[in-house]
C-alpha cells in the first residue's frame, strides 16, 4: 500500500527547519555550488515552494522551484532544487510526492520545462533525463552527467540554447547591452548633425 503525503505551500515558519535539513543533508558548503549561484538574489517561483510536514520531525521534506532565463531569447524555465528529505523519512516516498506535486503545479502555472543538477536515476522517476551536451550553459562548473531536464510541454527545450541565468542577472546583462557604447553614441550624434 502506497503512503500518501499532504504536500503544502511552504510557510515562513518552515524556513529554519528547512535550512537545518539542508545543512544535515548537503552540508554548509552547499552554497558554493553552481545551482545555489542560480538561486542567489531570487525567490522561488510563486506557489512552487512546498513541504511535507510531520508531527514527529517537523518538516519531513521540502522542494522549491526557481525562475530562470535562458539564452539571448530569454526563454523562461525553472530550476528544481533543493529537494531535501529528513533522514528519518527517507525511502518512503516523500521526495517522490514533492516532485510529482511540484511538477504538476509548475505545469498548471504554464511553465514549460525544468532543469536541475542531481542524481539521474533518482530524478528519472519523474521523467528527468540527461540534457544534451552544449545545449545549455550554467554560470559555473557542473558534471554534465548530472545536468538534467524534463519537459512539461513536449518540445519546449528544442529551440532553447545558451547561458542559464536568474531573471535579475539576465535583466542586468540585457540592460548593459542596450546602452550604446561611447563610439556608437558618437556615431549616432554625428549622423543627426
Amino acid at each position: 500500500m502506497a503512503t500518501t503525503f499532504l504536500v503544502e505551500n511552504t510557510k515562513t515558519a518552515d524556513q529554519p527547519l528547512i535550512e537545518q535539513l539542508l545543512d544535515i543533508a548537503f552540508g554548509i558548503d552547499r552554497r558554493v555550488k553552481t545551482s545555489y549561484r542560480l538561486r542567489e538574489g531570487s525567490v522561488p517561483a510563486e506557489g512552487l515552494s512546498l513541504v511535507v510536514r510531520d508531527a514527529d520531525v517537523g518538516v519531513a521534506g521540502a522542494i522549491s522551484f526557481w525562475p530562470l532565463v535562458i539564452g539571448k531569447a530569454g526563454t523562461p524555465a525553472l530550476l528544481l532544487g533543493p529537494l531535501v528529505v529528513h533522514p528519518e523519512r527517507q525511502n518512503i516516498g516523500v521526495g517522490l510526492a514533492l516532485m510529482q506535486e511540484g511538477l504538476a503545479r509548475a505545469k498548471a502555472r504554464g511553465h514549460k520545462f525544468v532543469i536541475l543538477v542531481g542524481d539521474a536515476p533518482y530524478y528519472a522517476r519523474v521523467g528527468f533525463q540527461k540534457l544534451p551536451e552544449s545545449k545549455l550553459i550554467l554560470p559555473g562548473p557542473v558534471n554534465p552527467e548530472r545536468f538534467l531536464y524534463v519537459e512539461l510541454v513536449q518540445g519546449a527545450l528544442s529551440e532553447t540554447r545558451g547561458l542559464v541565468l536568474p531573471p535579475h542577472r539576465f535583466a542586468e546583462i540585457s540592460a548593459a547591452f542596450t546602452v550604446p557604447h561611447q563610439a556608437e553614441r558618437q556615431k549616432q550624434s554625428a549622423e543627426r548633425h
